[in-house]
């Protein structure tokens, strides 16, 4: 069975060191970098499984290394900030990270946040085999085993989150989800984050289906969301 590879940038020794120490415990192998470029150079040759970056770092801060790692690789990014704020949050959520953890923090709950991420990309082959193949609705087509979408005739990449996120919503037009209940089927139970991570998505797939003549996703304030090409 092949470990998970974990890639951990953070310019303090002992925060790597005491990450190593738990994920060697759950047979996962660390590779560690000490800045943002450092990271970038090494997700190019390591390619790991996932990614821990850190938000303060020398030559290339956490943001940025984010930014640069998701124009090339969807690989997973947790990211560590010393700072709670709501700002820097969200910040990190719109450029492509998974999840956050907030410094300090324990590493029993870094390394269940990584096994959680993970088990998430695991292949769901009894709900791939309910899906129907496509959904169609008037200029925009989903297609469910080839996980692609076509907006007014033109192929659109989506995230694989977003496309979960964007299929589970379609298939029950006119149907109202909460963040909670959206939390829940798309990233489980065991998911840390909070439903800000819903909204951010949601403006994601929003942007990426722009070119359609009409709205898809429609919000439904002190509630949360509906699909409907109509606003059903």
């Amino acid at each position: 069975m092949t470990s998970t590879k974990i890639l951990v940038a953070d310019d303090d020794p002992n925060v790597c060191e005491i990450i190593r120490l738990f994920c060697s415990k759950q047979q996962m192998d660390l590779v560690v970098a000490n800045d943002g470029k450092q990271a970038l150079e090494l997700t190019e040759k390591e390619l790991p499984d996932l990614i821990v970056l850190d938000v303060m770092m020398p030559q290339m801060d956490g943001f940025e290394a984010c930014r640069e790692i998701r124009k090339k690789w969807d690989i997973p990014i947790i990211m560590l900030t010393a700072k709670d704020e709501e700002f820097d949050r969200v910040l990190g959520l719109e450029l492509g990270a998974d999840d956050y953890v907030t410094k300090p923090f324990s590493p029993r709950e870094l390394v269940a946040r990584i096994r959680a991420i993970m088990r998430r990309l695991q292949p769901r082959e009894k709900q791939e085999e309910e899906l129907c193949n496509q959904l169609v609705f008037d200029q925009l087509v989903i297609d469910i085993d080839k996980r692609e979408v076509t907006a007014a005739e033109e192929k659109v990449n989506f995230r694989p989150k977003e496309f979960d996120l964007l299929v589970h919503m379609a298939r029950s037009p006119g149907s109202v989800f909460s963040r909670e209940q959206l939390l829940e089927q798309i990233w489980g139970f065991d998911y840390f984050g909070d439903a800000r991570t819903i909204d951010v998505h949601i403006k994601k797939i929003r942007q990426r289906l722009q070119k359609l003549p009409y709205e898809c996703i429609h919000t439904v304030w002190g509630i949360g969301y509906k699909f409907g090409v109509d606003d059903t």
